[in-house]
């Protein structure tokens, strides 16, 4: 028996979005992933104003990117396909209230309010994928969506340790978090009424993925932990293998050019190459990469190396949309994406710090590998497996 396979290159699922909604909802969602780029600076900056120890970087961190996860898996389907607007304005007015919350706290509670805070951002970054995974080539749309994020994150950056963070200290960087929040808001009264509702999945019809669904989202899970276990452990890798302490700084900036290039190209490119085989060349370039830093390069092939493992990053993130709509065509799977892309980059430096040392931060490297070689087997078996469809 034979079913009419449903696709992911068509046309809208339901009416599509004004231009105005487009933006609308792309602003909200790049508002609420704003926290994973500015994070680092200004939780660093409250460790060195004593309000942080530097343990509780890592948590306060680890606890927002986790809750981020939770708020786009849970918190943003609570408000159903026809409360968007109430999503977008509420979630980011609460936002807005816990950025400036978090100027007033120290230690734990610090943590506490960070955490909390991951909770409405994860809905936001909800509304977007909502719109995503609804349009024609969502692939393309991820890419468009993950490059313009990774721009606006280091624009923000920049500005905020250009002209915040001297006069005003990282509270100041909170400030401007919570106003470009309220500004999200705002837009939210743009952004579609209602999307068009999922088509059901044959096989789960509570409104839940697939069993095929899970698995293509172990995959996205398993693939930014591989990410992320490695990179959190640039720095002490570049010390360790006795490069000048400029290099891990370059060896970012070098990254960061590389993954907006690899989001481009995806984008550029999305509709054009199979799904299956650009992740799996990109996943194993990124082994290959990682291969080479555990080896402890010189400081030139290390840079090389960080350039090419963020532009295979940045290319493979929006493949990750179209695995998990052939996996489970009904896109339920697909919606719960950035909850496990977002569990994932807790998952994977919480991983990492059980098997680093003080002296030799490698295994870290090790885990990646392992991990990103589990990525392979899964999505390999997924895609053998598939389905074969027949119009």
């Amino acid at each position: 028996m034979t079913a009419e396979a449903p696709s992911p290159t068509g046309a809208w699922i339901g009416d599509p979005p004004s231009l105005v909604q487009r933006l609308a909802v792309f602003w909200v969602g790049l508002v609420g992933v704003l926290f994973p780029g500015v994070g680092p600076l200004l939780l660093g900056g409250m460790e060195a104003a004593g309000r942080l120890t530097a343990a509780q970087i890592g948590q306060a961190g680890m606890a927002e990117l986790v809750a981020m996860g939770v708020g786009a898996a849970i918190v943003g389907p609570l408000f159903g396909e026809r409360r968007l607007r109430l999503a977008a304005v509420g979630c980011g007015l609460l936002l807005a209230a816990l950025d400036m919350a978090t100027t007033r706290m120290s230690g734990d509670a610090l943590t506490l309010v960070r955490a909390l805070a991951g909770l409405p951002a994860g809905a936001m970054i909800w509304l977007i994928t909502g719109m995503i995974v609804r349009a024609p080539r969502p692939e393309r749309w991820a890419g468009l969506y993950l490059t313009i994020q990774t721009l606006l994150q280091l624009g923000v950056v920049a500005g905020i340790g250009a002209f915040v963070v001297g006069p005003f200290g990282p509270d100041g960087g909170f400030v401007v978090l919570a106003i470009l929040t309220v500004s999200a808001a705002v837009v939210g009264l743009a952004v579609p009424r209602a999307y068009a509702p999922l088509a059901e999945a044959a096989d789960n019809p509570k409104g839940l993925p697939s069993p095929r669904g899970w698995i293509a989202l172990a995959a996205v899970l398993c693939f930014q932990a591989f990410i992320l276990a490695a990179w959190i452990y640039v720095e002490p890798l570049s010390r360790q293998a006795g490069h000048p302490t400029t290099t891990a700084s370059a060896a970012f900036a070098v990254s960061l050019a590389a993954q907006v290039a690899g989001g481009a190209v995806a984008t550029a490119l999305a509709g054009r190459l199979s799904w299956f085989w650009s992740l799996t060349v990109a996943v194993l370039v990124a082994i290959g990469a990682l291969l080479v830093m555990a080896s402890l390069p010189s400081a030139v092939m290390f840079l090389a190396v960080s350039g090419l493992f963020g532009f295979v990053w940045l290319f493979a993130s929006p493949f990750l949309t179209p695995l998990a709509i052939e996996a489970d065509p009904s896109r339920r799977a697909a919606l719960l994406g950035p909850g496990a892309s977002l569990l994932g980059c807790g998952a994977g430096p919480l991983l990492a710090s059980f098997v680093v040392t003080g002296a030799d931060v490698r295994p870290a490297v090790w885990l990646g590998v392992i991990l990103a070689v589990i990525t392979l087997v899964i999505i390999a078996g997924l895609h053998l497996t598939r389905p074969r469809f027949v119009a």
